[in-house]
């Protein structure tokens, strides 16, 4: 669904399938899944912002479009994974490189504003990833005394890059995700897991239950 309405955006700016330009535009879609969008955009089109945000727009209300006519599922493990993490007083923060707009959807989609205890976008923050700074605006508004009780937890190299650059002493690679196990290392990750149904027992084996401790999830 998401590389799709990157597809769709790019070709709106001229780059179409079976083109260099556009094999290329993919890789490096590829290669920056877990960072801002409009970022994403302007790695493509380097020299002309109103190209990038144009495709940007256009990503938005691709994606947005194909969430309104076939829904969202989560991954098999992930809700029970959040109630078991919730339900210890872990508390929850999804970060993501959508914008505010997009996120409110997938969140609605998704029927999770009972299961995440904040959710945050670049905008909200400053800086997207692979920057540390959604991560430390989490810690900031969770209340959590100590950047060390922060467990990252996602798909891609900029989700590990983002969890190390801010301090987090549980960096967990999802094999789930955009990267592969060596791309998630590459980027920091201290464990790797099948998927985020394990990540309750990762976390809840270093800590004692009802300690706060931040987790974000791509």
């Amino acid at each position: 669904m998401i590389e799709r309405a990157f597809a769709e955006a790019i070709a709106t700016q001229g780059i179409v399938p079976g083109t260099g330009a556009y094999a290329r535009a993919m890789v490096h879609v590829h290669r920056s899944r877990g960072c801002p969008k409009i970022d994403i955009f302007r790695g493509i089109f380097p020299d002309n912002e109103a190209q990038a945000q144009a495709a940007n727009l256009t990503f938005e209300r691709s994606f947005e479009g194909a969430v309104e006519r076939s829904g969202l599922v989560p991954l098999p493990g992930t809700v029970e994974a959040l109630d078991k993490l919730r339900g210890a007083g872990v508390k929850i923060c999804l970060i993501t490189g959508f914008s505010r707009a997009t996120l409110g959807r997938v969140l609605s989609a998704l029927s999770w504003s009972d299961k995440v205890d904040l959710a945050l976008c670049p905008e909200d923050a400053g800086r997207g990833r692979p920057m540390p700074d959604m991560v430390l605006s989490a810690v900031l508004r969770l209340g959590i005394a100590d950047v060390r009780q922060v467990a990252v937890a996602g798909g891609s190299e900029s989700d590990m890059l983002c969890g190390r650059r801010a301090g987090a002493s549980v960096i967990a690679g999802l094999l789930t995700g955009a990267h592969s196990r060596e791309r998630l290392l590459k980027g920091g990750a201290t464990h790797i897991l099948d998927s985020v149904a394990g990540l309750p027992e990762l976390v809840l084996g270093g800590v004692p239950a009802g300690t706060p401790v931040g987790a974000s999830t791509h």
